[in-house]
């Protein structure tokens, strides 16, 4: 960290811990400060662009690369390679998730260790190749193996922004980012169907069928991220000084003095294998975990479901299905993004997490039981409106209550790793014989919705209790003294 110059405490400018806070609307959080309140809201806006717009745009990739095999299941791949047979189609995107849950604990450790501009830009070109091998594939065995190696390659993504990020922000800043970083994954399952639509319209060219060319093109835009992630992609706080054309070491010491003025785990850790292992004995970070899982299994399923629901269920056509698939995801994004300004505006979670479990219990069963294909569609938005908004809130509600830079790692790597293992529920219980309607599945989705609120009112009840018994001195929680759970 940089020497600082100390101030006269007179021409000290206020700050504050938080960034609505930074004009000075709060009374001074550090004991010197070099930079004026203009100054540091220049540092956070530079930190956003390249920070939550990067991770952004490559999880954008990301998600559509895992998910494009429901567009390109409607635009031949079924039926080019008799994956109708069995359950063929569920094993493909069941085996994504066994490497994908397996290989994220050690990568996580390795984003630390390497940095994530060198990791996360290799592993995105790394599983851009893949992509475009995917388009060649001639049996849905050599399919199988090319999603493993994506598998792979991916399981050091996703828990390793959740990482980066959160060790970037304060806890009452953190959502807001969340959300923006998962907003613009969500305008990958947006568009990838209109995307999708326009690539099959290449079919018949160099010899190959559309379906091909939605692997081959949408691998090619992933190579061309993952070289923009090499050189716009920043490092931890303690070492983004080195980042090409980012923030100066004295801009940096702030931002790791601000982390630690909010929960005293800014400055790095050294690695021990006690050390990254020993959350695993907190209930607490298998609570949020279960969350997780029970958030993607509906995630997921939607993703890899919904064009053929649209197109089987509802009887639209291959061109309809894909398109159809934007509107529910829009209105997602506004939800999600509401509901995180609210929840960093008030310093809540809970309540957040359990409004929009709500709204997938509504929307479920209108999306699986209606008789109107009106109903059913309407039913679609509040589903993926309530599952999709309630990623960024999980993953905020989890940050907010964990200290330590390898318990974040660990328990990032948890929470995305039972995310994986609801990729894998999700893909065992919408099965191909119970198409169109996917019963078992709508069922298992409301399961999944009642768990989650039932799970955030026994952690908030717990975190109640635990913040009151800090309060009157007989409990320290999370090693420090000062710190209290948000529920």
């Amino acid at each position: 960290m940089a020497s600082m110059t100390p101030i006269d405490e007179k021409e000290k400018p206020p700050v504050d811990d938080r960034i609505e806070d930074i004009a000075g609307k709060s009374p001074p959080s550090y004991d010197e400060d070099e930079f004026t309140p203009q100054e540091q809201k220049k540092i956070i806006r530079r930190i956003d662009l390249r920070l939550v717009t990067m991770t952004g745009l490559a999880y954008c990739i990301s998600l559509m690369d895992r998910t494009n095999l429901s567009m390109a299941a409607v635009a031949g791949l079924k039926e080019e390679l008799h994956l109708h047979i069995g359950e063929r189609y569920s094993i493909i995107v069941l085996m994504f998730f066994v490497p994908y849950i397996l290989f994220q604990p050690p990568m996580t450790v390795i984003i630390r260790k390497v940095g994530p501009t060198y990791f996360l830009s290799s592993i995105i070109v790394c599983w851009a190749g893949i992509m475009i091998g995917m388009g060649f594939v001639q049996d849905w065995g050599s399919l199988m193996g090319t999603r493993v190696l994506l598998g792979v390659l991916e399981a050091g993504y996703f828990p390793g922004c959740v990482y980066l990020l959160s060790c970037w922000y304060t806890r009452y800043d953190v959502q807001k980012r969340f959300s923006v970083f998962y907003l613009i994954g969500c305008v990958a399952s947006a568009l990838s169907g209109i995307l999708a639509f326009g690539l099959m319209q290449l079919h018949g060219r160099e010899g190959l069928t559309g379906w091909r060319w939605i692997f081959i093109l949408e691998g090619v835009i992933t190579g061309v991220i993952g070289i923009l992630c090499y050189f716009f992609l920043v490092d931890f706080p303690d070492r983004a000084h080195k980042s090409w054309r980012f923030l100066n070491e004295r801009e940096c010491a702030w931002v790791v003095r601000r982390i630690n003025t909010d929960r005293n785990d800014g400055d790095i850790e050294a690695f021990s294998l006690k050390k990254f292992l020993k959350p695993s004995m907190d209930a607490k970070i298998w609570g949020f975990a279960m969350i997780f899982f029970c958030l993607t299994t509906v995630t997921y399923a939607i993703a890899y479901f919904l064009p053929i629901i649209l197109m089987n269920g509802m009887g639209f056509g291959v061109g309809e299905a894909q398109c159809l698939v934007a509107p529910p995801y829009g209105f997602a994004g506004i939800v999600m993004y509401s509901t995180a300004w609210v929840a960093d505006k008030y310093r809540m979670r809970a309540p957040i997490l359990i409004f929009n479990a709500l709204l997938a219990i509504i929307g479920l069963p209108m999306m699986g039981f209606a008789k109107s294909d009106a109903v059913r569609y309407v039913g679609v938005f509040f589903t993926v409106a309530g599952a999709n908004a309630n990623i960024p809130a999980c993953m905020a509600y989890q940050a907010n209550n964990v200290r330590g830079q390898w318990t974040r790692a660990f328990s990032s790597a948890t929470l995305v790793g039972f995310g994986g293992l609801g990729g894998i529920v999700s893909s065992l219980v919408f099965r191909e014989k119970d198409a169109p309607e996917y019963r078992p599945g709508i069922y298992a989705a409301l399961a999944c919705n009642i768990l989650i609120v039932l799970l955030v009112l026994a952690l908030s009840a717990w975190f109640r209790f635990c913040n009151k018994q800090a309060d009157r001195g007989k409990r320290v929680i999370e090693g420090d003294a000062a710190f209290r759970y948000t529920i």
